[in-house]
């Protein structure tokens, strides 16, 4: 569960929206999205009988954050969802803040019935009279469509102890609980043999960027590219409710060891923050548990949004929407370990025609690409010898403008949204650059835009930048330019199949 109350009574409130926001937003094509009504962070993500679980934090009453429960999707392969009514409702005392769900294949709980296991969830119970923070838990003994509340399992007196992420330990043997203490910038380590009774592990922080809270929790084992063979590290992710590296909420990650009890990041690791996503909408990033056994990916997939202007963003019915699934993994650079992030494979199983231009040459005046409408995922190859600034231009019906380009005299990669569309909250129109190495004149990009999102993902994922823009009427019109001296484009580009929600 993120920055919520406090944060939204800040930024996100103080800045009044403008009456022609409540216009009907173009419905995404290939990211998630309620049909109506508040979300925020997902939850329980879980794989099960062919089943791609996605709960996660909604508000069944309104478009703004509030009654919060759990609702929930599924999928068959990561890319077409289907919404179901909300598993976990609050109650009258009690919001379903955010956690987790695993399958409990031994029946260490106990809830499994006719031999077979139960899906376990288990999340922060907010109650606001008591100014109280505990984990409960929930079972569910039908695929994940209805749910017994078994109720609290794990309580340390703080109104701020939230967010736990749950899985299994397999060299301990253990259930394993990662959750945070917000206000104090710390994770938390519990270890369970029932995930019913817990006991305190280890602690881990302050360390990196600091917020007013840390939030969302994960911990993941991945394979290293380029490392020794069969070398793995472990990867503890914290996101930040404000001061992140796009201005407001963010994600950070550690690279380190983890024994079933303790987290220890490798050496020098823990000072300057390292972050996940060097846009504004990437929050709170939590990967797939018990992922089929001959799925060696880890998978894991963000809410895109920024707690600054979450309640503010023009669209309506809904408000809200996923990133993609992202296969997750670690790569050896000069620099050290870098989490590299690539969209799953099953997004191409969207595609429909497909584009090409080869060998196009860029100057300062823009040259149309063969590209239209506002669901496509493109390929970008772009180099140059003496250009200042290569740009690939979104531009809609009224003239604004969204900018993904490279500056290669400072070595950056940038999205640029302060031109986007109309105006809405004075915290979004801005520009975020991811530092890469441009020195031998060329870059790689994968482009995902989908009507109101740019997931952009630099030379085979080693960085990335996720960015919403909310444009004014129109289509989308495709350009390239480049400025300062000439550059050369390849491009493929496929526009993506509509209607993939059900």
């Amino acid at each position: 569960m993120t920055g919520k109350i406090a944060l939204l009574t800040a930024a996100a409130l103080m800045v009044p929206v403008q009456a022609e926001a409540q216009r009907a937003d173009p419905r995404p094509a290939y990211h998630f999205a309620p049909k109506r009504n508040w979300m925020n962070d997902p939850n329980g993500l879980v794989y099960f009988e062919g089943e791609y679980h996605l709960f996660y934090q909604y508000n069944p009453h309104g478009d703004r954050w509030g009654h919060m429960s759990w609702g929930h999707a599924v999928s068959r392969d990561l890319v077409t969802w289907q919404e179901l009514p909300v598993a976990i409702p609050e109650t009258a005392d009690v919001m379903a803040f955010s956690g987790s769900a695993v399958i409990d294949w031994k029946n260490s709980s106990g809830f499994g019935q006719g031999g077979k296991p139960p899906m376990i969830a288990i999340y922060t119970g907010h109650n606001p009279k008591a100014k109280l923070q505990s984990q409960y838990l929930a079972y569910s003994n039908d695929r994940g469509r209805t749910w017994t509340v078994h109720g609290e399992v794990l309580s340390v007196g703080s109104p701020e102890f939230r967010d736990p992420k749950v899985f299994w330990h397999e060299p301990t043997k253990s259930g394993v609980m990662i959750a945070v203490m917000a206000l104090e910038n710390r994770a938390v380590i519990f270890t369970s043999s029932n995930l019913k009774q817990w006991t305190f592990a280890s602690s881990f922080g302050p360390a990196g960027g600091r917020g007013r809270n840390w939030e969302c929790p994960d911990l993941n084992l991945l394979p290293v590219e380029g490392g020794k063979p069969g070398e793995q590290r472990w990867v503890l992710s914290i996101n930040l409710g404000d001061q992140a590296v796009g201005g407001g909420s963010g994600g950070q990650y550690f690279v380190g060891d983890f024994d079933g009890r303790r987290f220890t990041p490798v050496e020098g690791w823990g000072g300057e923050p390292v972050w996940t996503d060097y846009g504004a909408d990437f929050y709170a990033a939590v990967a797939w548990n018990d992922l089929p056994k001959d799925d060696p990916r880890r998978i894991w997939i963000g809410w895109a949004n920024d707690w600054r202007y979450a309640e503010a963003i023009p669209t309506y019915p809904a408000r809200g929407i996923m990133t993609v699934a992202r296969s997750i993994s670690l790569r050896k650079t000069a620099q050290g370990y870098r989490l590299t992030q690539r969209p799953v494979r099953e997004l191409e199983s969207l595609r429909s025609g497909e584009h090409i231009s080869r060998q196009l040459p860029l100057g300062k005046e823009p040259v149309s690409l063969p590209i239209e409408g506002g669901a496509v995922d493109l390929k970008a190859d772009l180099s140059w010898e003496q250009s200042e600034q290569v740009a690939i231009t979104l531009t809609d019906g009224e003239g604004y403008q969204m900018v993904i380009g490279v500056n290669p005299a400072v070595n950056e990669v940038f999205v640029d949204r302060s031109r986007s569309g109309p105006h809405f909250h004075d915290g979004f129109a801005n520009r975020h650059v991811a530092r890469v190495d441009l020195s031998r004149g060329k870059v790689s990009l994968r482009l995902l835009v989908d009507e109101s999102i740019v997931e952009l993902f630099i030379n085979d994922g080693e960085q990335t930048i996720t960015d919403r823009f909310f444009r004014g009427s129109g289509g989308l019109r495709w350009s390239a330019s480049a400025r300062g001296g000439p550059a050369m484009l390849n491009v493929t580009a496929w526009p993506i199949k509509p209607e993939v929600q059900r």
